[in-house]
């Protein structure tokens, strides 16, 4: 299975950008509302320029406190970027995720912003593949 056809299979397809200098308040209302786990940072929501997501922000308010929440998303948004292409396959968009151990990867294509796949897309993209493959055999062997 590819990441275009992850893609396609999801319910929402758009992806919630912020402006760097969106404050972690605001980000964080964002995330709740929204009941997503992660927002990409990105000045004309086309461009990634980094992600900021719940983990990012629980790790920097138990180490500095609820005054980040008045800083910008920039100060404490993962810029180094791990993102994949529309063709790339299901099975190496989760081993990177679980090498990296993310759960969350901006799809990219010339540069520009395309599409957001997370963890859950792609273990239930692969869970449907292997139904699919256990019908398949289990047809063959049953003579359908």
């Amino acid at each position: 299975m590819l990441v275009h056809q992850i893609l396609k299979s999801k319910s929402d397809d758009a992806v919630v950008t912020v402006k760097p200098a969106t404050k972690v308040s605001e980000a964080v209302q964002i995330l709740a509302e929204r009941k997503i786990g992660t927002v990409v940072v990105s000045a004309d929501g086309h461009n990634a320029q980094g992600i900021l997501s719940e983990r990012d922000i629980v790790r920097v308010l138990a180490k500095r406190g609820g005054a980040i929440l008045n800083d910008p998303v920039e100060k404490f948004m993962t810029s180094k970027l791990v993102t994949c292409q529309r063709n790339d396959s299901a099975d190496d968009v989760l081993q990177q995720m679980t090498e990296g151990r993310f759960r969350h990867m901006p799809v990219v294509e010339e540069g520009q912003l395309v599409g957001l796949i997370t963890l859950g897309d792609v273990v239930k993209a692969r869970l449907t593949e292997l139904a699919m493959e256990k019908d398949a055999l289990q047809g063959m062997i049953m003579g359908h």
